[in-house]
């Protein structure tokens, strides 16, 4: 019988550059271990949203990391705020996804707006009292993005805005609402963006979505019902739009890809401490070698996951391009969280299965990572675009 003491995870070594994005993820870890991680499960199951929690870590300055310190960002790199979403979604992905969400619907005026609009704008929404939800997908344009039909209609220094946005994560909940939408003919040239107020009259959210996981992040269609709103709040030229969305959606995927390599970390630590306690055969679990090797499997392909999205972050810290880097890391980092957790739930067996452990929730989770902010089928397509060139139509 082996004497040596039962296994358990072992803490994730981190790449941080100085000693103030040290700190900033030991106090990200601090809040998850005792605000995030101990209600996730029950709220998960009631369906709660946790809308303190966003309020808590923006206070604490994650909510606007890689945005710049004069108008209230933390002007981390991104190299640092991903491994701190990571740390978020490793306790809740609920509450990793939501941060990564509202850093993408600041993006656009965060890198597009003008000088006033930033001033104006930006250290409300970063200072943590704001919640911004993105809206780019419809019904019917998904992941044809230039296809959207929400017209946007000129009347004198206000717009008109009219349409439906679908899968819109914090629909209903968001304080604020980069809304794409068109102002032009058709085609990805006629479409603008938007900042929405989260209480302009006209705009209203459906019921959330019935989901197979997420169950406490809403996810709603939101309608526009002629909302006005002053030109102001348009971000950009009219008809940069869709460059504005799709430059958001490349530092979203990373965003993605730092979450599900968050989930695919806490199912391998819950497999490695229940295999260091479960015994069969009057033996661990982690004893057995077929079992070893799974987690050995499990262990490297995150590892290697992390590995793609520093080095996509890095890119875009030194000012290179890293659009296929960020298609990469969303891609595999996604289909990794996906295995993992179901070899989590396999390993845990019967109790792998029941809501009392919670990697069958993380299972649940895993999978929807591999379908927002463009399915992995469409992240194919931008790296073969890459590496080709455009596809040839006949």
């Amino acid at each position: 019988m082996s004497t040596q003491a039962p296994p358990g995870p072992q803490p994730v070594v981190r790449q941080l550059p100085t000693q103030e994005a040290r700190d900033l993820l030991e106090l990200t870890r601090d809040l998850a271990r005792r605000e995030i991680a101990p209600a996730a499960a029950a709220e998960e199951d009631a369906g709660r949203f946790p809308r303190e929690i966003f309020t808590l870590i923006g206070r604490a300055g994650l909510l606007g990391l890689p945005y710049d310190e004069e108008y209230g960002g933390g002007g981390q790199p991104y190299e640092v705020y991903l491994q701190v979403l990571e740390e978020l979604a490793a306790a809740r992905l609920t509450v990793g996804l939501g941060v990564s969400v509202h850093t993408l619907a600041s993006h656009a005026l965060a890198e597009f707006g003008s000088k006033q609009q930033r001033a104006d704008h930006l250290p409300h929404m970063l200072g943590g009292e704001q919640l911004g939800a993105y809206c780019l997908s419809e019904p019917t344009a998904g992941s044809d993005a230039a296809a959207l039909r929400t017209r946007a209609v000129r009347e004198d220094e206000n717009w008109v805005l009219t349409g439906t946005k679908a899968w819109i994560t914090h629909g209903g909940v968001a304080d604020f609402y980069t809304v794409l939408a068109r102002s032009g003919g058709e085609g990805p040239r006629g479409i603008t963006a938007y900042l929405v107020p989260g209480d302009a009259p006209g705009l209203s959210a459906a019921p959330p979505e019935r989901k197979m996981g997420l169950k406490a992040s809403p996810t709603a269609q939101v309608h526009l019902d002629g909302v006005t709103v002053s030109d102001a709040r348009r971000i950009g030229d009219e008809g940069q739009g869709l460059t504005i969305a799709l430059a958001a959606l490349d530092c979203g995927r990373m965003g993605i890809a730092a979450c599900a390599t968050g989930v695919a970390q806490a199912a391998l630590d819950a497999a490695i401490a229940y295999m260091g306690e479960r015994r069969q055969f009057h033996r661990r679990l982690s004893d057995f070698q077929g079992l070893r090797f799974m987690l050995a499997d499990m262990a490297t392909r995150i590892e290697a996951g992390r590995a793609l999205y520093l080095a996509a972050a890095r890119l875009k810290d030194t000012g290179q391009p890293y659009s296929a880097q960020a298609a990469m890391a969303k891609l595999f980092c996604t289909d990794t969280a996906m295995q993992v957790t179901t070899d989590a739930v396999q390993l845990l067996g019967g109790y792998g299965y029941t809501a009392d452990f919670p990697v069958e929730r993380y299972m649940r989770e895993a999978k929807v990572l591999q379908i927002v902010e463009g399915t992995n089928q469409i992240q194919r397509m931008v790296i073969a675009r890459h590496l080709a060139g455009p596809e040839e139509r006949d």
